[in-house]
């Protein structure tokens, strides 16, 4: 599902093969790790984590928190999705889309309450660890493919929407202003009327950073050279502007643009997340939001990359691994991560063989922090900002959004609802009024059931009735397809009532009901198709249902049929789909036989030719 997360930005060759037969490690359970594979990990892992040391720190920014937990979740959350994940190419940790949801979930405090927002962000992130670990011991990780395409689509464009919005006072150099109750487009006008005046030198970094961003990525794409464009344009700018002294402290310790901050030298440590009632039930719906949300990211990217290499994905897996990253993170101090598309790219682009390569993208990050997080001080915020804004831009795919409007007034809608969502209440509450929305368009669909009727033509052929053709005399036959869940119940009832409607208008004694198209039964739906046969046999009318697939027959036998109605009247499905049927049209014909309905159906129609099919 590829609307929910960061759109690639570079093509997705072929798998790298790995030669599982040269000389490599010897692993349990028969398992191999051959030498190949592991140079191809310690590259790719490497190549990832030159664009997951900018990324962190940018996506810790725009959720409005220390750089550090950036950086921490791009150790943490990374090394123990890895571990424990199922596809061999997914690279978890922050993201812009998840990063947006926490800064509108942290909303609640206030801009200088920074220690209770952090509080809340690591409370925040084993709620959704928590959830996502439900959701997979529950086996609900293959239910986000009910979320509409739409849904997503509509939640990413105003995502890079509130992302650019977001970023608009740090590329200015303007200090935010406002409260966390206050919405953000409201703070943002106070931000830009009643706040501080423009920087004129966050402005040229802006758009340095800015200018610097597209050009090398165009290199990297001409010349298809590493990917570590956006950490060259960060160590750039951030020497440029350190040699021009706006990053340097002055006399009374202000720096002329505002800085990242400091990030000290050491790795995450142990810590007990602060619990505090009010606050999980603040937080509650934006937990669900992103742990959802969290999902959809992270199985739509591993699927799309297992459609290239063939492998087999255990979704209930990869959402525990999901839930036990989150988890985890949220006591050593990190930001909510999920699957990043890009990062997972590059992974799988660079050759990356197995979940190996993310734990060298987690270790090479660590030491990285280890040795130069005190140089991170001076990397400005106009920067980060800068790649955040082009980051929003490249969110947006203005084709498959004008595609997906034009597709049908439904798909439309769905966008133009789950957008002013977003932009109205938050992308908490967008995110689960887009659920809701798939739900409504999901079940109406999932409920309809198909009754076409059948007749056969003087050559034995079993077709579709025409309107041409005459009514039936000697008996009808119905071909039902639709899912029998209660939801369709409504449609069967409706089915059932025009049945017995023709039967008693016809005069005709028998039924033929083709059920090889009908799916999953409930309770419900058993319900009213013993009704019906009940009280067409009180009637005199003689039902029998062919093409009865296994769900259906050991449905039956669970709610005790063969207590109640005779096994000739049940024609199974066997090897060949259609014999069923054409097994239970001689049997009708075997009963006709002497009756007037069949001396005059034989008398419109011939003898009986050989049955065959054209349905």
């Amino acid at each position: 599902m590829s609307g929910t997360v960061e759109k690639m930005e570079t093509p997705v060759p072929k798998a790298a093969p790995s030669d599982t037969h040269r000389r490599g490690l010897s692993l349990p359970f028969g398992l191999s790790y051959s030498s190949e594979e592991m140079r191809n990990d310690l590259l790719a892992g490497l190549t990832v984590a030159a664009i997951s040391l900018p990324q962190a720190m940018a996506y810790a920014l725009l959720a409005g928190v220390d750089p550090r937990f950036g950086l921490y979740s791009a150790i943490v959350v990374t090394a123990i999705a890895s571990i424990f994940g199922s596809s061999s190419h997914l690279i978890n940790g922050p993201t812009s889309a998840i990063s947006l949801v926490v800064f509108s979930a942290l909303a609640i405090f206030d801009p200088d309450q920074k220690v209770e927002a952090a509080e809340g962000m690591f409370l925040l992130g084993a709620m959704v660890g928590s959830i996502q670990i439900l959701i997979a011991v529950f086996r609900l990780g293959d239910l986000t493919r009910y979320i509409s395409e739409s849904v997503i689509l509509g939640f990413m464009s105003a995502a890079a929407l509130l992302l650019a919005v977001g970023q608009i006072g740090n590329a200015l150099g303007v200090r935010d202003k406002g409260t966390g109750a206050q919405h953000v487009l409201y703070r943002l006008w106070l931000t830009l009327t009643e706040g501080d005046p423009v920087n004129l030198k966050a402005v040229g970094i802006t758009v340095v950073t800015l200018t610097l961003a597209l050009v090398f990525r165009q290199l990297v794409r001409r010349y298809r050279l590493p990917q570590m464009d956006m950490l060259l344009v960060l160590i750039l700018v951030a020497l440029a502007a350190y040699y021009a002294g706006w990053t340097v402290p002055a006399v009374g310790g202000k720096t002329a643009v505002a800085i990242a901050g400091n990030v000290p030298a050491s790795l995450p440590t142990p810590h007990i997340p602060i619990i505090k009632f009010a606050w999980i039930e603040r937080l509650g719906p934006d937990a669900l939001a992103i742990a959802f949300l969290g999902l959809l990211e992270a199985l739509a990217i591993a699927k799309s990359i297992a459609n290239e290499t063939r492998q087999t994905l255990d979704f209930n897996r990869q959402c525990l691994a999901e839930g036990i990253a989150n988890l985890t993170g949220s006591f050593f101090r990190c930001l909510p991560g999920s699957g990043s598309l890009s990062r997972s790219a590059i992974n799988f682009y660079a050759g990356g063989a197995t979940r190996f390569s993310g734990i060298v993208t987690a270790v090479a990050v660590a030491l990285a922090v280890l040795a130069f997080a005190p140089l991170a001080r001076f990397v400005p915020k106009p920067a980060l900002a800068a790649l955040l804004l082009l980051t929003a831009a490249r969110l947006i795919d203005p084709k498959r959004l004008a595609y997906t409007i034009r597709a049908s007034r439904q798909d439309a809608s769905v966008v133009v609802i789950t957008v002013f969502s977003a932009l109205a209440f938050g992308l908490d509450i967008a995110i689960l009024v887009g659920v809701g929305l798939s739900i409504v368009l999901f079940v109406p669909r999932a409920a309809r059931l198909r009754a076409v009727e059948l007749v056969v033509d003087p050559e034995g052929v079993v077709r579709d009735r025409l309107p041409t053709d005459p009514p039936p005399s000697a008996f009808m036959l119905y071909d039902l397809e639709g899912e029998l869940f209660f939801g369709a119940a409504p449609e069967l009832e409706r089915c059932f009532a025009e049945i017995a409607r023709r039967v008693e208008s016809q005069k005709i004694a028998h039924v033929i009901l083709r059920l090889k198209r009908v799916r999953n039964p409930d309770v419900v739906c058993l319900e009213r198709l013993e009704h019906f046969l009940r009280t067409s046999e009180q009637n005199g009318l003689t039902v029998l249902l062919a093409g009865v697939r296994p769900d259906l027959v050991d449905a039956f036998g669970r709610v005790r049929f063969a207590e109640w109605i005779s096994p000739d009247r049940i024609f199974k499905q066997g090897a060949d789909d259609d014999s069923a049927t054409l097994a239970a049209i001689r049997a009708t014909y075997d009963h006709l036989r002497g009756d007037k309905s069949w001396q005059e159906w034989t008398l419109e129609h011939g003898p009986t030719a050989p049955l065959s099919y054209q349905i």
